[in-house]
């Protein structure tokens, strides 16, 4: 199984996150699995020329600056996630105003002008913002792939059972990422 081709994209959803909230430490905890294989991953769309595509929350801000947000979500907590996952030059960058990454964002334009066929979807909450785009991408027909290494949420059984509704009811292919490098 390789996804990695010109009609694919990878999106990061949510990497740039303070974790200052109600059960953040715990999410942080969790999120800090799965750096090294996003990061690896990330690696291997660039190498093939597949669009990295990072869209965040804007924590107010309501910038599309990446400077702006990395510098207000950067601390302690965060530092070990966003400092090695932190987006390139070479990747996308756009912000998102409620949990999925097409409601109110460029981001279906973006798609349909890189003639983007499949969506490999990494990135925090796996149960909230991840399912919530996975959702979105299904309806607008677009192929999924979950590497199920790259998603993190608060709780693992929460994560579990998003995994298992991206699979059964979206129809999204789970694996781990080390299959789609």
């Amino acid at each position: 199984m390789n996804p990695i081709d010109s009609k694919s994209a990878l999106l990061i959803i949510d990497i740039l996150n303070p974790f200052d909230f109600d059960h953040g430490d715990t999410l942080a905890n969790h999120t800090e699995k799965i750096v090294e294989p996003l990061q690896t991953l990330r690696s291997s769309c660039r190498q093939s020329r597949v669009p990295v595509i990072y869209i965040n929350d804007h924590y107010n801000l309501w910038q599309a600056d990446l400077k702006k947000i990395y510098e207000k979500c950067l601390n302690d907590a965060s530092r070990p996630v966003i400092e090695p996952l932190k987006p390139g030059e070479e990747d996308y960058f756009l912000i998102k105003p409620k949990h999925s990454a097409f409601y109110g964002t460029a981001l279906n334009t973006l798609l349909h002008t890189l003639k983007v066929e499949t969506l490999i979807l990494s990135g925090i909450a796996g149960n909230i913002c991840v399912l919530f785009t996975a959702n979105d991408a299904y309806m607008r027909e677009f192929n999924l792939v979950i590497p199920q290494d790259c998603i993190a949420s608060v709780s693992e059984d929460d994560n579990q059972y998003a995994l298992e509704m991206m699979r059964n009811v979206l129809k999204a292919e789970i694996v781990d990422s080390g299959d789609i490098v």
